[in-house]
């Protein structure tokens, strides 16, 4: 008879199906079990060692996002052993390149690294300074890569090539000169690169921010409005960071169909036409060569009559231009006004070919 799949994490008898991880059924649950370098959706690879746990039974603390579940398991996550682990871990990862200037750090408030150093009272004085071994990378358009404070964790390796599937980076060198690199250790600007931020939105420090980050409201200060992102037809969920009505950041919805967090480059950079002061605020209308101001009612009033005239002498003069970054239902009123309205099939999308 099989036996029942039963574990037990810090008391309590949970249910767990076969290749289930202590640390998926420990969060399926709601226990907290910190880590740095998960990336949920992608192969589990321990390589922060902030999960460690206790199991019954095995000789030394195990890493709860690689270890499978098994029955009769018992499993302590916040034994005294266990946070002098965490505690190790986050020292050396403090004092490997800078992590001191927490006050005018771009992600300071959303940096894991700084939670958990705080919860774990972490002072950061233990281990000596390992000092910064890879310069910074400002050259490229949209990301800062900050190599000091890069503490290895791999999730943008794995957002970059099990999630986005664009392998443009990975581990490179080996032992203390273990950096991130591209191909042949390359800016991003010059690699495989297709700058979907991806990388940035999973690190879990200021080893990737964007580029004008130190230029602008830190994520933390902002307020995250949820929409809908209007580039393409896929209809990807996404977070505008607004702080005093304008937008600084975008962030793909990490539980949200159907992109599940991933956005492409348009979609997370492309937003600085909002505040544009190259933007129309007021339909404009041209005479004599120039365009002047005018009221929408003005505007449309002209517009409905010249598209009269035009189509009453030939319907084939006019056409209907669409656009992907309208609603479906805006594209289906386009087209019947075109069709019923103007008399007229010729209706194209920006987005045919």
């Amino acid at each position: 008879m099989e036996k029942e799949k039963i574990i037990v994490i810090d008391g309590r008898d949970l249910r767990f199906t076969e290749g289930e991880t202590i640390l998926e059924v420990a969060r399926r649950n709601h226990i907290d079990i910190p880590t740095l370098c998960h990336l949920k959706g992608s192969t589990p690879t321990g390589a922060c060692r902030i999960c460690m746990v206790e199991v019954e039974g095995a000789r030394t603390l195990m890493a709860s996002c690689t270890v499978p579940a098994a029955a009769g398991m018992v499993v302590r996550s916040e034994t005294e052993e266990v946070i002098r682990s965490r505690r190790m871990t986050i020292e050396l990862m403090l004092t490997s390149g800078r992590h001191d200037d927490c006050l005018v750090c771009p992600s300071s408030g959303d940096c894991r690294l700084q939670e958990l150093a705080f919860r774990y009272k972490v002072k950061g004085a233990t281990f000596e300074d390992t000092g910064v071994k890879y310069p910074m990378e400002a050259v490229n358009p949209f990301i800062l890569r900050d190599f000091s404070k890069c503490v290895l964790c791999g999730r943008c390796v794995q957002a970059c090539n099990e999630v986005q599937v664009n392998e443009a980076i990975d581990f490179g060198y080996r032992g203390a000169e273990t950096k991130i690199i591209t191909a042949g250790d390359r800016a991003l600007k010059d690699s495989d690169c297709v700058f979907c931020g991806e990388c940035v939105q999973v690190c879990p420090v200021a080893a990737l921010v964007p580029k004008n980050a130190r230029k602008i409201p830190r994520l933390s200060e902002t307020e995250a409005v949820k929409t809908t992102c209007s580039y393409c037809g896929v209809g990807c969920q996404m977070n505008l960071h607004v702080k005093n009505n304008q937008v600084w950041h975008v962030t793909g919805c990490d539980e949200t169909a159907p992109n599940f967090g991933q956005l492409c480059v348009k979609g997370r950079y492309g937003f600085d036409f909002i505040a544009s002061d190259h933007r129309l605020k007021s339909p404009l209308i041209k005479e004599n060569g120039e365009f002047r101001e005018a009221s929408w009612d003005e505007a449309l009033d002209l517009t409905a009559k010249r598209l009269k005239e035009i189509a009453g002498i030939h319907a084939d003069a006019t056409g209907v231009l669409t656009s992907a970054r309208v609603t479906n239902e805006e594209n289906y009123i386009a087209q019947k006004f075109a069709r019923t309205v103007l008399k007229t099939n010729n209706v194209d999308h920006c987005a045919r070919l």
